[in-house]
């Protein structure tokens, strides 16, 4: 075949190994319709793999990723495990090493999935959240009052050192977090959003701010967005993060691509997971300049696993992400339409459990497969 890509699976935790594999039995299908070939590397990383063997994931690893055009993950996390080891040592540690400077989060309502705040008649809700991913207040920078504060920080751009010190008239327990806006990675994720806006056809560009509340950190993320968007011919707008959730909430079809801070971009998204059917449907993707993760946004729901009842389509539609930051966008418009033309045609009975049906994980994955 003329194009072939060599793709990591990383099933995970939980539900992880269900979902992903019919989110690799669709993009096989695609591959085949298409015309491009794949090549699979298995990775065991998780919590089985660390109760086992105590290891996380090796740096030797990250070498190998690199050979890899992406990396399809299932889940992360176990009940068995302290929070924060493997989502620290393995997410965390893929996002900084790759620099995955960006995190896309799509919300689009399909076809009879059932909505909190059903659409008018006529409307339609297809968003798209372009979140920057390695600052903000998510850098990991902070600490208590009583020592000096480390701000040792080293990313894809820059590696930055120093510390912070302070001083009360009277003794305070008390506690730091630091947010951090750089011109080089607001401009970054700026100029990602504006290209995803202009190859969807659109306009104008929303970022989320709270630059009343804090204007050296927003007010910052506004002057350098808006003039890396205006560059690009681009209406600019912004909304404070508050009323932004107002609105999503009254009016989601008003909206389009909005940019976000980490932070902000993590909540934002997670409310049009919601709004747009929930979890099942909820897609991700973290990608840079070298290798993409993509993952489903729900978890790794350990009370379900290895029951056939997880709904797959999430994994499915983060797949077809992955297809699109490949360059195969007819592949990935083709899942995308194959996970519609499922939803709109299953009988009540065929669609997931999530849904009020009972439709098995492997079942709903051949019936996606099948429209392709």
């Amino acid at each position: 075949m003329s194009r072939s890509y060599r793709i990591a699976q990383m099933a995970g935790d939980g539900i992880g190994p269900e979902v992903v594999a019919e989110a690799r039995k669709v993009v096989e299908a695609v591959a085949s319709a298409k015309g491009f070939g794949l090549s699979w590397v298995d990775y065991p990383f998780g919590a089985e793999h660390y109760l086992k063997t105590g290891e996380i994931l090796p740096e030797s690893v990250l070498d190998e990723l690199q050979s890899c055009q992406a990396l399809l993950l299932g889940a992360i996390g176990d009940p068995r495990v302290k929070a924060g080891i493997l989502e620290r040592g393995i997410l965390l540690k893929l996002r900084f090493f790759f620099d995955m400077f960006v995190n896309l989060r799509p919300a689009k309502a399909f076809p009879r999935v059932p909505l909190p705040v059903p659409l008018p008649e006529g409307r339609e809700m297809d968003l798209l959240v372009v979140r920057e991913n390695t600052e903000d207040f998510y850098v990991g920078l902070g600490g208590d009052g009583g020592s000096p504060v480390d701000l040792g920080l080293e990313r894809g751009l820059y590696t930055m050192e120093g510390e912070m010190r302070v001083r009360f008239s009277t003794p305070q327990r008390s506690a730091f977090q630091v947010g951090l806006a750089t011109e080089g990675a607001v401009r970054r994720i700026t100029a990602d959003a504006c290209e995803r806006a202009l190859g969807r056809g659109e306009k104008r560009l929303t970022l989320a701010t709270k630059a009343n509340a804090m204007p050296q950190l927003y007010g910052f993320w506004e002057e350098m967005a808006r003039d890396e968007t205006e560059k690009r011919g681009l209406t600019f707008e912004t909304i404070n993060v508050d009323a932004l959730c107002y609105h999503l909430v009254r009016t989601p079809w008003k909206w389009n691509v909005v940019l976000c801070p980490n932070m902000f971009g993590d909540i934002v998204s997670d409310l049009l997971a919601a709004l747009s059917g929930g979890l099942g449907v909820a897609a991700g993707a973290n990608i840079g300049a070298g290798l993409g993760m993509f993952e489903p946004v729900h978890g790794s729901a350990p009370d379900i696993a290895r029951q056939n009842r997880a709904n797959p389509l999430a994994a499915i539609l983060s797949a077809a992400l992955m297809l699109d930051c490949l360059g195969e966008k007819e592949a990935a418009r083709s899942v995308e339409a194959a996970v519609g033309a499922f939803l709109a045609g299953a009988r009540p009975d065929e669609l997931p459990e999530e849904m009020g049906g009972r439709g098995t994980t492997s079942a709903v994955g051949d019936a996606v497969a099948s429209h392709l």
